[in-house]
């Protein structure tokens, strides 16, 4: 992945292999996986990478939405 162009910033960085890695997996549930060279996304089409992007917004909500379930009284 290009690092010059990158502006998002995480914001616990800490948690950057693990988005990494997460990334990955999703990339394996829409299929792509086996497109990605070495690391290199620059030749996976724009709908491809965010397909994956999308099922990761998804998998992350659906985990807060488990988290608030099992609270009593969420705080926001």
């Amino acid at each position: 992945m290009g690092q010059g162009q990158k502006s998002n910033k995480l914001v616990v960085p800490e948690a950057s292999q693990a988005m990494n890695q997460f990334k990955y997996e999703m990339a394996n549930e829409v299929g792509i996986s086996n497109q990605i060279q070495g690391g290199y996304w620059g030749h996976i089409s724009s709908r491809d990478c965010g397909a994956v992007g999308g099922h990761m917004v998804k998998r992350m909500i659906e985990a807060y939405e488990q988290s608030l379930a099992g609270q009593q009284n969420p705080q926001f």
